[in-house]
């Protein structure tokens, strides 16, 4: 028995070549490209309730940590005669892929084993799409007035029915 080291000669779990991680053995970490990463790659951990991925952009090393539950569900991505599998995001660099493959039985008992495991729909998706417009907040000025300012109306426009111009002051004496 040899050693499975990436020097062997056998594909480590992610590799670009044959991508095919086992959703049973959970946690699992390996690298999957990046285009935006220093080296165009990212190292992965994946595990049944949060997801961190670390990599360096510009020299800055950064680990993003979310929960499964962020994730949209598990896509099934058709390109020719490959298909693959992927945990999607609404970010699609936060997309993260789970099992490359050209038969359609591997890819339809992983896809339903994987979105048991994290309780995610399964999907399909074309092709990645453009990232989601950024979700506004439910009320901006809610963190900058206090509570009660927020409710109370602001000044409305004068009177006009009680205002005399060009007129001659009356004023009574005694």
């Amino acid at each position: 028995m040899r050693r499975q080291t990436a020097t062997s000669g056998i594909n480590p779990a992610g590799s670009s070549r044959a991508l095919r991680l086992d959703p049973l053995s959970l946690p699992v970490s390996f690298d999957a490209q990046d285009v935006r990463a220093d080296n165009g790659v990212r190292r992965v951990e994946l595990h049944r309730e949060r997801v961190v991925l670390r990599r360096a952009v510009q020299g800055m090393r950064m680990a993003i940590n979310l929960r499964v539950s962020d994730f949209r569900g598990i896509a099934l991505r058709g390109v020719d005669d490959v298909q693959t599998l992927v945990l999607l995001h609404r970010d699609p660099s936060l997309t993260i892929p789970l099992c490359v493959s050209s038969d359609p039985d591997e890819l339809a008992s992983a896809w339903q084993t994987w979105s048991d495991i994290f309780a995610l729909p399964q999907l399909f998706e074309e092709a990645p799409g453009e990232p989601a417009p950024r979700r506004r907040r439910r009320n901006a000025i809610r963190a900058r007035r206090p509570k009660f300012l927020v409710r109370r109306r602001g000044g409305g426009a004068i009177d006009t029915a009680n205002v005399h111009r060009r007129e001659r002051e009356i004023i009574a004496r005694n």
